[in-house]
């Protein structure tokens, strides 16, 4: 682990497309972190990865001596490692129900995302059903609150946003008059500076 030794700053091996990648890439943006991003691509990860992380697998946060290597992790970990602005609520119980949100969206949505781009034709064609049903029916809940479940931008919103900018890429198009807020709580997100920061050059051609 000598290479542990030899780091000053934090580093992050991170997917150019991949969607945990980019959730953490949004913490980090929000948060202003100083950073190196490593794009790992799939053919060809950097030899140290393996020596990092035991899946040799993205995402990957190295602090110091500290490896994560589980976005969920990395997410709250830099909320409390650099507090502002928080991306959780104060309360217990407000921040007990964002991360069963979290766990939800990770649960339901993002293996769908999975099944439509690696899957057989069939297995994607039923997840990508399942997913634009499943985002029409939460649109109404953005008709009250400007973020998922929130007045602030929170983690939560960390998890949802990615899963949305593929939308185009994954062949799901909502319908206009059934969503709009859900397509105006988009718009609010994609324009915030620090997730225009997050885009990786991969994912700015998925929305080009």
């Amino acid at each position: 682990m000598g290479v542990v030794a030899k780091r000053s700053s934090m580093i992050f091996y991170s997917g150019g497309d991949d969607h945990f990648s980019h959730r953490v890439r949004i913490v980090l943006a929000e948060k202003g972190v100083a950073v190196d991003i490593v794009d790992v691509l799939d053919e060809k990860p950097p030899e140290e990865l393996a020596d990092l992380n035991p899946y040799n697998s993205v995402p990957t946060l190295l602090d110091r001596d500290l490896v994560l290597y589980e976005s969920k992790v990395m997410m709250e970990y830099l909320d409390e490692r650099f507090p502002h602005p928080p991306l959780l609520p104060v309360y217990p119980v407000a921040r007990a129900q964002s991360r069963l949100w979290m766990h939800r969206i990770e649960r339901e949505w993002c293996p769908m995302v999975d099944q439509i781009r690696s899957g057989g034709k069939k297995e994607a064609d039923k997840a990508r059903k399942e997913l634009r049903e499943s985002l029409i029916g939460i649109s109404p809940i953005f008709e009250d609150m400007p973020y998922f479940m929130s007045e602030e931008f929170t983690l939560v919103d960390c998890c949802l946003a990615p899963v949305l900018w593929r939308l185009p890429e994954l062949n799901i198009e909502l319908p206009e008059k059934q969503v709009k807020p859900l397509l105006a709580y988009m718009s609010r997100v994609f324009e915030r500076e620090a997730f225009k920061a997050s885009l990786s050059e991969r994912e700015k051609e998925m929305r080009a």
